[in-house]
């Protein structure tokens, strides 16, 4: 069996809205559809008929993503019933899991047109009731939030892998010697980067807002922050000597993003020119407390796949769950240039919505390789729970 080339023809996603924001009132299954309709109708020469599968990410599910969004955005979209659409969890990473499983389908032949994505409305998460051991309970029962982090913990977890996600990004401060001062200033430089990557235009290409809500750009951006503002800023884990703050942590989103996917007679029938090529990725596993280290060697395995290396790097999406995540990997990774780094923005400025962060990070690598003309790219995430993602790209 060959394996076939596999092309990004084309991605776009919605504004990022912030949590009880301007995306709240939509359904994460609208948001889906909308981001699916959008690539469909800006590649008019291919049939959606042709479409062999859908593949989306969705980190929640509880709620109106109605287990499987994929599914129901194919449906919500228009397209015809004939496309089928499957829905994948790999929490923060689900996005760039749907890309990197709508790409291996591809490069098997077992499509040649697939859409891969992810969405997340984090403000219509729903809470949850667990089933109660017997029937018609006396007493009261507890809701739990499906919003983020754990929930209905299996008590045979240690309590060390358990901890809040924030006081993970706190263990790998302490691990690398991380300032708050350092992590303050990460998450200024992403605002000023996204603000002024906004200002340029450079979102243009790829951002679709949804028809009927004033958003026509990330709403989370801070224009106007400062080392001051975000000094004053209290702690959020740990009361004392904590370093982690809302400021230099991504904040909680809604969005959506989507990517067209093709073999070569695929790429012949949208009669467009491919952002890149997917080249390889890699999945690897990690303590679940130091989760937001999970990147460190899932980067280093696609880069060896890819046959490429740090210096080979013309555009690096690393997503911005924390600051000190970020600095953490960043301090494991010192061949690399920073300055290939997020250079419009990160998570902390744009925002996370959980199941499309990794699909937002492989378009904005697309496009920033297409803008370029040549050169590879990395896209990665790190995952709750101890897990990191990556995917290379190359044009």
């Amino acid at each position: 069996m060959s394996i076939r080339d596999v092309y990004i023809v084309d991605a776009v996603r919605t504004p990022i809205g912030k949590f009880g924001g301007a995306l709240s009132s939509v359904r994460p299954d609208d948001l889906a559809a909308h981001v699916v309709r959008a690539l469909v109708d800006r590649s008019p020469a291919l049939d959606p008929a042709r479409v062999d599968d859908v593949f989306f990410g969705d980190a929640n599910g509880a709620g109106e993503d109605n287990r499987d969004v994929a599914r129901m955005a194919v449906l919500l979209a228009g397209l015809p019933v004939s496309v089928p659409g499957v829905t994948v969890n790999r929490l923060c990473g689900s996005g760039l899991e749907a890309v990197i499983q709508a790409a291996r389908a591809v490069a098997l032949g077992d499509v040649s047109v697939a859409i891969a994505g992810g969405v997340e409305s984090m403000s219509r998460a729903p809470w949850v009731l667990q089933k109660p051991e017997r029937a018609f309970p006396a007493g009261h029962q507890q809701l739990h939030s499906t919003t983020l982090g754990w929930r209905m913990t299996n008590p045979r977890m240690p309590a060390e892998w358990t901890v809040a996600l924030g006081e993970g990004a706190e263990l790998i401060a302490d691990k690398h010697a991380i300032s708050r001062e350092q992590q303050d200033a990460f998450a200024l430089a992403s605002h000023q980067k996204a603000a002024e990557a906004w200002a340029k235009g450079l979102y243009d290409g790829e951002v679709v807002p949804y028809g009927g809500v004033d958003l026509a750009r990330d709403e989370c951006i801070r224009d106007s922050t400062s080392m001051e503002a975000l000094a004053k800023l209290k702690p959020s884990f740990r009361r004392d000597g904590g370093t982690v703050t809302a400021g230099n942590a991504s904040p909680l989103n809604d969005g959506a993003a989507a990517l067209l996917l093709v073999d070569e007679a695929g790429l012949r029938e949208t009669g467009r020119e491919p952002l890149a090529r997917i080249r390889a990725s890699a999945v690897t596993g990690i303590e679940p407390q130091l989760f937001g280290l999970g990147p460190v060697e899932a980067v280093r395995r696609a880069l060896a796949k890819a046959g490429r290396g740090f210096a080979d790097l013309t555009a690096f999406e690393l997503n911005e769950a924390f600051a000190a995540q970020s600095l953490g990997c960043l301090a494991e990774w010192p061949e690399l240039d920073p300055a290939v780094v997020n250079p419009r923005g990160g998570a902390i400025a744009i925002g996370h919505p959980l199941g499309a962060s990794g699909a937002r990070l492989a378009g904005a690598v697309a496009h920033q390789l297409a803008a370029a003309g040549s050169g590879t790219g990395l896209a990665a995430l790190c995952i709750g729970v101890g897990q990191g993602l990556a995917l290379v790209l190359e044009r």
